[in-house]
């Protein structure tokens, strides 16, 4: 399982989300608090992650052009929050797993490919569980578009 460590814990500099698992760093995340927009470093490689108008959010290698599209979740129903995506040619849905946890399970041609969720009850701490055959720069971006969808909740809770 993946998950969200705290800012500049388990040796990362301040401002900086390292991504867990089995306690180990597997990338990190640099978000900016004003904007749905971060960057991750996933094994050496940079992504620019932000989102496209109110219903996409995209990613690109740092590399690419900035028009770039490698990966992209749109939102098909605001009422249902499910979601498409392409992540390198292969299409994705998302659905929510449950209105209280904020969780969606993401599955292709009828497979589960990972499920997110949060560490505990109370807990803001995204978490993600992928399936092998889910690289690690693809989860990587679902752990931040759950981190994404989190605040968007929030930020409706308390308005």
């Amino acid at each position: 399982m993946l998950e969200l460590g705290r800012s500049g814990s388990h040796g990362v500099p301040k401002g900086t989300v390292p991504v867990v698992e089995d306690g180990a760093v597997v990338a990190t995340l640099r978000a900016s608090n004003w904007k749905e927009a971060a960057t991750a470093d996933v094994a050496g490689r940079e992504w620019v992650l932000r989102r496209n108008g109110s219903r996409e959010l995209v990613g690109r290698w740092a590399v690419d052009p900035a028009d770039a599209v490698r990966v992209r979740a749109r939102q098909d129903s605001f009422w249902s929050n499910a979601w498409t995506l392409d992540l390198e040619g292969v299409p994705v849905q998302a659905q929510t797993v449950s209105r209280w946890t904020g969780g969606h399970r993401f599955t292709s041609g009828g497979q589960l490919l990972a499920q997110s969720g949060t560490t505990g009850r109370w807990s803001w701490t995204p978490t993600l569980t992928p399936q092998p055959q889910l690289g690690l720069d693809h989860a990587v971006f679902l752990l931040w578009m759950g981190f994404v969808l989190r605040n968007r909740a929030a930020a409706a809770a308390a308005a």
